[in-house]
């Protein structure tokens, strides 16, 4: 879980260029329906009402652990995105390098006010420190607690992303919790501690962490500056357009850490460019902008734009996704939803290039949409054209368990593979136990390692499973 820092300046000439010292930072749907009919806001609209949504925000930060693992940046990051949540709506609570009962005593208030907020409130989780997995849990270290302990103590005197925070927090079929992690998925020791582990989402749920499977993410040396993932995740939630969603705003923040890595001055941050990991089972829409107590401010409507983005809803084949969506850009750059299109494109994108893998049996008649459709399926089908590796895993999990049916098998099969080339750890072992169990070793090997490729661990009771 190595961080390079980098400098505070751009980089100077090759010959002089300080030496870069070594850190540790460990650890959507387009559904625009129901927002496309209201148009565009008529100049001169007046401020806007008080928010009539309720949004939670608990960030926790720790700079102070033993040196060599103390982590400048954290305070800078609790700060600044502190800021930019309350000015979307969130009251914020912030908890910097708290030791282990304290984030405790802190997590057990923040859970016991989203229990009793609404059912359609927004509650947000961050953590910025030091990650590590041991036994296939994703570990939050506290303040003061050594990364290089042995994982048995880790194990004890950390906080556990899933069962100590996501699972306890109340699933919100109305609303949605998101948990964000901005911490290494690199590991300490071969053979002892691994870095964090790949995770589906519960429902209502959204997951992210902000570099990739057995990648570092970058921490400055110094306090002045935010590490890459929170700088851009900050910058975009004050800058997006207010109909961006959350499950939109987290790929773009994606796409804007790859690109502002790789174009770095200096080469080592571009050889380390993070790629942030996100899973999404999110159920509605909600934009960074709260909705507003009082009446809808005056509207203008524009028809075309309004036909264009209901046409594009409606599309699950990912090649016409892209081609619906390169033509809207082209046509309205500027226009306010131009956000949510561009990661429906660029997820088409992806989708159609897992498509045409040799290891991908996948045709087009499993994207057809029809009207008797359950709305989850329809919801999850539409993802999938839009590159959502956990819809896909879900929509393999409609045709498990149906018998002998050749057809129903190959369906199953077919979307796991999709959701594996689209970088679904957890699909991939799926599959691979999937291919033990019928027969053929060679196949279930495969997939096995892949799985561990793209960043999953079995727990230690599932992966008996395979032996």
């Amino acid at each position: 879980m190595t961080a390079t820092v980098m400098p505070a300046e751009p980089a100077e000439p090759a010959a002089s260029q300080p030496d870069l010292q070594r850190r540790r930072l460990c650890g959507s749907l387009l559904g625009v329906g129901a927002l496309a009919g209201a148009g565009l806001a008529a100049a001169g609209e007046a401020a806007p009402a008080p928010s009539s949504e309720i949004r939670l925000a608990l960030l926790m930060g720790n700079r102070a652990y033993p040196q060599p693992f103390d982590l400048p940046p954290i305070p800078k990051n609790l700060r600044d995105l502190e800021t930019a949540l309350e000015r979307r709506g969130f009251k914020v609570t912030s908890a910097l390098d708290l030791d282990l009962p304290s984030a405790r005593r802190a997590l057990d208030a923040f859970i016991a006010e989203a229990a009793a907020s609404p059912p359609d409130a927004t509650i947000f989780f961050y953590f910025s420190g030091h990650g590590v997995q041991v036994d296939a849990a994703n570990l939050l270290l506290p303040a003061g607690l050594n990364p290089s302990a042995k994982g048995e103590l880790l194990q004890t005197a950390s906080v556990q992303l899933l069962g100590d925070v996501v699972r306890r927090l109340p699933p919100r079929r109305d609303g949605m919790v998101i948990a964000v992690v901005d911490a290494c998925r690199t590991g300490l020791r071969a053979g002892e501690v691994s870095g964090l582990n790949q995770v589906e989402a519960p429902p209502g749920c959204l997951i992210s962490f902000s570099t990739g499977a057995g990648k570092p993410a970058i921490a400055p040396a110094v306090e002045t500056q935010n590490t890459f993932y929170t700088g851009s995740l900050v910058r975009l939630m004050g800058s997006v357009s207010d109909e961006t969603t959350f499950p939109e705003l987290m790929q773009l923040v994606r796409s804007d850490v790859r690109e502002t890595m790789l174009n770095h001055p200096v080469a080592a941050i571009r050889q380390l460019a993070q790629d942030p990991f996100i899973a999404d089972h999110t159920r509605v829409r909600l934009t960074v902008e709260p909705r507003r107590a009082g009446p809808p401010a005056p509207v203008v409507k524009d028809i075309d734009e309004e036909a264009e983005l209901r046409k594009l809803e409606q599309l699950a084949w990912p090649a016409e996704v892209v081609q619906v969506a390169e033509a809207f850009l082209d046509a309205r750059p500027q226009s306010r939803f131009a956000a949510g299109v561009q990661v429906a494109r660029d997820g088409a994108r992806s989708a159609v290039k897992a498509l045409k893998r040799n290891d991908v049996r996948l045709y087009r008649a499993a994207f057809a949409l029809s009207d008797d459709m359950p709305a989850e399926q329809r919801q999850d089908l539409l993802r999938c054209g839009r590159g959502d590796k956990d819809a896909a895993a879900r929509m393999a999990g409609r045709f498990r368990g149906f018998g002998a049916s050749s057809a129903a098998q190959s369906r199953y099969e077919g979307w796991l593979q999709f959701a594996v080339a689209l970088g679904n750890g957890i699909a991939s072992y799926e599959l691979a136990l999937h291919f033990r169990s019928t027969g053929q070793p060679l196949l279930a090997s495969q997939f096995e390692s892949r799985a561990r490729d793209l960043g999953y661990t079995p727990p230690p009771d599932l992966d008996n499973v395979r032996k």
